[in-house]
C-alpha cells in the first residue's frame, strides 16, 4: 500500500503523516508514506509506480491539486484521491476527477480515523503484520510471509516465504494470539501453527507446504484440519 502526501507546506505534510501513521499502527497495517512538495514531483513518482491513495492539497504553487488530479487520471483511474483544503469550493471539479473525499483543514484525529475506515472499506483487505524481536533485530513480519511456525525449548522458529527461518523468544500462546482470528492460520498441535495460504495439499497426517516441507498434524486435530483446509480453499475460490 503506497500513500502519497502532496502539499507545498512541510508542516502540513508532517502533521498529516503523523496522523496517518498513528491510524495505520492502530490497525496493524503496513504502508509506505511518501511526501511530495509539488504536484509535478508527485506525478513523476506516480509514473514509476502507482499509489493506492493520494492526499492532494488544492492550493499549491505550480500545479494545484485539481490540475494534478486531472493529470494523474490520464493514466491512473484507480488511485483514491483525497483533497486537503480549507474550503470545498472546488467540489464540482473534485467530482469530475472522481475524488473520494475532502479533508477540510484543520482536521482532527477523529477525521483521519473516519477517513481511514472509508479508505479500507474500498480497498482489498490489507495484509496485517506482527512486530517481532528476533535474533536479527526488531522487524515487522507480514502474515502472508509466514509459512509455518514451531515452538521448541522456549524459542519460536518462524519459517518464511523468503526461505529464511526467524527465531524469537516468547510464549507460543502469545505468538499465535493475533493469528487466531485469521482463517489462513491453523494450529496443528502443541507448538505448531501453519499458514493454509501456503499449503499445497493435506497428505495423510501432514500439510504439504509450497516449499516442499511437511507440517505434521496431531491425530486428534486431523478432522478439524481437513475441515479448515476445505473451508479455506472454498473461500479462496469464492474470492478469486
Amino acid at each position: 500500500m503506497r500513500i502519497a502526501i502532496v502539499d507545498d507546506l512541510a508542516d502540513e505534510r508532517v502533521l498529516l503523516r503523523q496522523r496517518l501513521e498513528h491510524q495505520l499502527a492502530r490497525r496493524n497495517v503496513q504502508a509506505d508514506l511518501l511526501e511530495y512538495e509539488s504536484g509535478e514531483a508527485f506525478l513523476t513518482a506516480a509514473q514509476d509506480e502507482p499509489f493506492t491513495v493520494a492526499f492532494l492539497d488544492i492550493y499549491m504553487a505550480g500545479a494545484n491539486g485539481i490540475e494534478t488530479a486531472r493529470a494523474l487520471r490520464q493514466h491512473d483511474t484507480d488511485c483514491l484521491l483525497i483533497f486537503t483544503t480549507t474550503s470545498t469550493d472546488h467540489a464540482l471539479e473534485g467530482f469530475q476527477v472522481r475524488a473520494m473525499q475532502y479533508l477540510v483543514k484543520p482536521f482532527t484525529e477523529d477525521d483521519i480515523a473516519q477517513l481511514m475506515d472509508e479508505i479500507f472499506a474500498r480497498l482489498p483487505q490489507p495484509d496485517k503484520y506482527m512486530a517481532l524481536k528476533t535474533s536479527e533485530g526488531e522487524l515487522r513480519l507480514a502474515y502472508k510471509n509466514i509459512l509455518y511456525a514451531e515452538h521448541f525449548a522456549h524459542v519460536i522458529y518462524i519459517h518464511t516465504t523468503a526461505g529464511k527461518t526467524l527465531t524469537t523468544r516468547q510464549p507460543f500462546k502469545t505468538f499465535i494470539e493475533p493469528l487466531k482470528d485469521d482463517p489462513r492460520f491453523f494450529v496443528c498441535g502443541r507448538g505448531v501453527i501453519v499458514n493454509l495460504e501456503h499449503a499445497s495439499d493435506l497428505d495423510g497426517a501432514a500439510f504439504r507446504m509450497v516449499d516442499g516441507s511437511n507440517v505434521g498434524i496431531s491425530q486428534d486435530l486431523l478432522k478439524s484440519a481437513r475441515q479448515a483446509f476445505m473451508e479455506f480453499l472454498l473461500q479462496r475460490g469464492t474470492d478469486l
